[in-house]
């Protein structure tokens, strides 16, 4: 169990004397070469500067690829924007990021009867994410993994994020189009020890993940083999681990929509898709009495 603390933050304070947090997710960008959107892209991180928000979460699939050198494109546009430290963003990886589908399916991959070099070949490129984007999720040049959790302090508020890997290795029966979930029991156990507990005391506490927690839900048959090649396996068990630290939010991505519902009595917000809608984005207002005001801004 990884746990980073800031020192007091001298956040964008509002009038109201609330702490700002922004949320998006699903970039699917096509490395370097797709300048368009990757000036869209810094675009939507101008405004939310400039509209006051003190944290920006990116909830993964940052490019259609598992290549680390695409990774770095992201670092250089927020190193230029002045976002890369620590107490400014935070950036988890999805799928797409971890998962070399094409790879995968090939013959000598697809037929190997061995499971566990599928999630030795997740975990390798989960270090590598790690390794890439060490100083957003450590603040310093050291590399760790998952779960791990921020406490944010902006005077007498503290925030805290959880940060849990949901990417479910690829399997040809069980996860055919690596786009199933997945948070390892390992990390949910990990995230109940006393010590966590003890951490986030005090704090308002917002998990974050990739896969999306509620999909379509319908009783049409289509919809419903959708929601299987999609959902996250162990939705209820990683909400019950949320429940249990007190979480007032769960940030996800992962299933392209822009919405905001109920689980639990916890608040789930979809990030949707910036490759879809790349103006628009969720805001969070925190206030010092525990409340909170959840939008979609669009820019």
């Amino acid at each position: 169990m990884n746990f980073y603390w800031s020192p007091e933050i001298n956040p964008v304070v509002l009038s109201d004397k609330s702490i700002k947090l922004a949320h998006f997710s699903d970039l699917h960008l096509a490395g370097r070469q797709d300048r368009r959107r990757l000036e869209r892209l810094g675009t939507l991180l101008t405004a939310i500067v400039n509209a006051g928000c003190s944290h920006i979460v990116i909830s993964g699939d940052l490019f259609n690829s598992t290549d680390p050198a695409d990774w770095v494109v992201i670092r250089e546009i927020l190193q230029e924007k002045g976002l890369y430290s620590w107490d400014r963003v935070t950036i988890i990886p999805g799928n797409h990021d971890l998962i070399n589908l094409e790879e995968e399916m090939r013959i000598y991959n697809a037929l190997n009867p061995d499971s566990k070099s599928r999630t030795r070949r997740v975990l390798e490129k989960t270090k590598e994410f790690c390794n890439v984007f060490r100083e957003l999720i450590t603040g310093e040049d050291t590399v760790a993994g998952f779960p791990y959790i921020k406490v944010l302090q902006y005077g007498d508020m503290t925030v805290s994020l959880v940060m849990v890997n949901t990417v479910f290795p690829w399997a040809n029966t069980d996860n055919p189009l690596g786009a199933r979930g997945y948070a390892r029991p390992e990390e949910l156990r990990a995230l109940l020890d006393p010590s966590v507990d003890s951490a986030l005391k005090g704090s308002f506490v917002v998990g974050v993940c990739h896969h999306a927690y509620r999909i379509y839900g319908t009783g049409i048959l289509i919809d419903q083999a959708f929601d299987w090649t999609m959902e996250l396996k162990n939705r209820e068990e990683l909400l019950q681990t949320m429940l249990r630290l007190r979480a007032r939010l769960l940030l996800h991505g992962h299933f392209h929509r822009f919405q905001a519902y109920t689980a639990g009595g916890i608040r789930v917000v979809n990030g949707g898709s910036f490759s879809y809608n790349p103006r628009r984005y969720s805001e969070i207002a925190i206030y010092p009495d525990g409340n909170f005001k959840q939008k979609f801004v669009d820019i």
